[in-house]
Formats: structure tokens, C-alpha cells, sequence
């Protein structure tokens, strides 16, 4: 889940707004996560779909 959908229990705002103390640093913690957390679904299925192909082709090269 991204930050941008999150809503604050503190302040009751997106906490992407970043409108209290508690939002900023939630949002602070959030972007400082690994590289996957930043990708959304279709990006993933679309780097899952290009292993996929390029597993193929390396397997129809060897045989």
C-alpha cells in the first residue's frame, strides 16, 4: 500500500499531506522503505511478464 491512500489517526487528513507531526514522519518512514514498496501493481506484473519472456527465450535457444 502507498502512503498517498493512508488517511492519519491523528489529524484525520491523507497522511501524504503531511499535516501534523505524526503524518510527516509516517510519511518520512514510508519513503524511506525498500525499492519494491515503491512500485505499483502494473509495474511489478510488467517486470514479472518481461522474466517470463526472457526465461523463454533462453529456454527455446538451448534446446
Amino acid at each position: 500500500m502507498t502512503y498517498d491512500r493512508l488517511v492519519c489517526a491523528n489529524c484525520a487528513s491523507p497522511v501524504s499531506e503531511g499535516r501534523c507531526r505524526v503524518c510527516r514522519a509516517s510519511r518520512e518512514r514510508l519513503q524511506q522503505g525498500n525499492f519494491w514498496s515503491g512500485m505499483n501493481q502494473a509495474t511489478l506484473i510488467g517486470l514479472l511478464a518481461i522474466l517470463i519472456m526472457a526465461l523463454a527465450l533462453l529456454a527455446h535457444q538451448s534446446a
